[in-house]
């Protein structure tokens, strides 16, 4: 798997644990699913920025972005 993919998809599981971790919290239940999506993305956020060399700036992203989704479209 390519950083740019794993950054993308661990950015993306990290976006979904919020809402799980919060509804989990409001319930007083524990947040497992919402755990496990916040360290699975964060694994692949390290592992994508451990992979490619320099890693990333913050200018860098909508780049991946755009260029992740490219490789989805195309």
């Amino acid at each position: 798997m390519q950083p740019d993919v794993m950054l993308v998809a661990g950015m993306g599981l990290v976006v979904l644990s919020l809402p799980a971790i919060l509804s989990a919290w409001a319930d007083r239940r524990a947040p497992r699913i919402g755990t496990l999506l916040l360290l699975g993305g964060g694994g692949l956020i390290l592992w994508s920025v451990r992979g490619k060399e320099g890693g990333y700036a913050w200018s860098d992203l909508p780049d991946v972005f755009y260029g992740v989704i490219g490789q989805i479209l195309n």
